[in-house]
């Protein structure tokens, strides 16, 4: 069985790759606001159904990133909350 400090070593690393999961969320989450910017601007004024469809499924794939970072984020909490108690 693992020490305290390998333990602590490992959430630590699990974290880290985390925290680089969130960055990488991030910019992700900034490429969908701008193709949700870019896809209103050339359709401006477009009533066709792909169009509407289009923009909805945009905001829903930011709003999956931005759910996705939180969860990661709880995640770190209570690994680090974890390796606090140790």
């Amino acid at each position: 069985m693992p020490g305290v400090e390998e333990i602590r070593a490992g959430i630590a690393l699990a974290n880290e790759k985390a925290s680089a999961s969130i960055a990488a969320l991030q910019q992700a989450a900034q490429a969908l606001e701008e193709a949700q910017q870019s896809l209103a601007q050339a359709t401006s004024g477009s009533t066709q159904e792909e169009i509407a469809q289009a923009h909805g499924l945009l905001a829903e794939a930011l709003q999956a990133v931005t759910g996705t970072q939180s969860t990661i984020m709880a995640c770190i909490s209570s690994a680090e909350s974890y390796s606090a108690r140790l």
